[in-house]
């Protein structure tokens, strides 16, 4: 996928610094991986999941920001706590130096992943917003969405129902975003179709219900159609249960 090519998870198991809004001092916490729009970190501490975090982060000299972030999810390990944290407000130049750490400290695995990016340019494949060119997107918002909703590939079922025509449907999602979701149905929904739209994730919990509106539509296979919704409104707790239910 586009984003992920761009935007690589580096594997980098690296002894930092954190420091929570309002907490005294800086906290000692290991990096497994970090990119652009996350990080992996283990804390001494429990961090609450599905909610807002302010944060300095530490990873050497030269790098150091601030940011937020979102706790997307947490796991117990050896003792110690585990956080998956979503960027929700990061710089230009806080990238630039996490790409400047990644190139001084990880300098093979970034050229493992360049020679990777070059082999995948054999087979041309669509990028954007949902696997759709830019240029069929349109808009300076929807580009910005791009560049701060990442995208998961998940396989949940999924029900939806067509406002216009009230009619239900069933599908399976391909990716899905705090922001948008992509599913394969077995009828085509023409753009500007609004949908009430309900996923079943494996969490034991209620279906995640959202509302959206399609954007686009486009044959895949027979009598299959990938379709791909921009949501009302950016849902990070219903992300969270997503990642958790992957």
């Amino acid at each position: 996928m586009a984003d992920h090519r761009s935007c690589p998870r580096w594997q980098v198991n690296w002894r930092g610094q954190l420091k929570l809004e309002g907490s005294p001092e800086h906290a000692c916490c290991d990096l497994r991986d970090i990119n652009f729009k996350g990080v992996g970190v283990c804390l001494d501490e429990k961090l609450p999941v599905d909610t807002s975090v302010k944060l300095h982060l530490c990873l050497s000299q030269d790098c150091k920001f601030e940011l937020e972030a979102w706790v997307a999810w947490h796991k117990h390990i050896e003792g110690r706590h585990m956080h998956g944290l979503y960027f929700t407000k990061i710089k230009d130049s806080d990238k630039e130096s996490i790409h400047q750490f990644i190139q001084g400290y990880f300098k093979e695995q970034m050229r493992q992943k360049l020679r990777e990016g070059i082999s995948q340019t054999i087979t041309p494949k669509p990028i954007g917003w949902f696997g759709v060119p830019p240029a069929a997107e349109g808009g300076e918002k929807m580009a910005e969405d791009r560049r701060i909703f990442e995208r998961f590939p998940v396989t949940f079922p999924l029900r939806y129902l067509d406002l216009r025509q009230n009619r239900e449907g069933g599908a399976k999602t391909a990716d899905i975003s705090a922001k948008g979701v992509s599913f394969v149905s077995n009828e085509e929904l023409p753009p500007q179709t609004s949908l009430e739209i309900w996923i079943e994730i494996p969490d034991k919990g209620e279906p995640l219900y959202t509302r959206g509106e399609v954007v686009w539509s486009a044959p895949q296979g027979v009598n299959e159609y990938r379709v791909g919704v921009n949501l009302e409104k950016a849902d990070l707790m219903g992300l969270s249960r997503v990642l958790r239910g992957m």
